[in-house]
């Protein structure tokens, strides 16, 4: 926590590709290991949260893709001390690539339909979520009904989507 601090930003990717796939991976680490989630990680230091995004899908996936816009917003307390936010990001693959993915950090990465996400028990309350609203029904709406569970900690969580 020293490196952060109490207040994080974080980016995540939604990369959706020409057969309305979207690029999901399985961290082999944290509270989200072994569930699908989007390619995630940290702003660092220099960097523009956009310029994060296509660095940690690129580091995560070998996938190189373009940012078309932000499309969400997570907010959490974590243990009633760490602020953690998350931008969430549309992209689109460059190129049709195969994956390179990252053994230090995934599990499994692939192209997964909105819909088979929403029925697998292994996908991420965020994903779920995001699977299974319509974006322009809920777009940039607060949402405080989604349960992340108890893995993290969260005193409070709120998704804008």
């Amino acid at each position: 926590m020293s490196k952060r601090g109490k207040v994080w930003l974080g980016v995540a990717g939604l990369v959706i590709n020409d057969e309305g796939e979207w690029l999901v991976v399985k961290k082999s680490y944290s509270g989200l290991k072994g569930k699908w989630s989007l390619p995630a990680g940290f702003v660092d230091e220099g960097e523009t949260i956009d310029e994060a995004v296509i660095r940690e899908i690129k580091e995560e996936t070998g996938i190189d893709c373009q940012v078309k816009g932000l499309i969400g917003f997570r907010t959490g307390i974590i243990r009633d001390e760490i602020s953690d936010n998350m931008a969430i990001f549309l992209a689109t693959p460059r190129i049709n690539q195969p994956f390179v993915k990252s053994e230090r950090e995934l599990l499994a990465c692939e192209w997964r339909t909105p819909k088979s996400l929403v029925t697998d028990h292994l996908t991420s309350a965020m994903l779920k979520e995001m699977a299974s609203s319509t974006p322009h029904e809920t777009q940039f709406c607060v949402n405080e009904t989604v349960d992340p569970g108890d893995i993290f900690g969260y005193t409070s969580y709120k998704l804008f989507f």
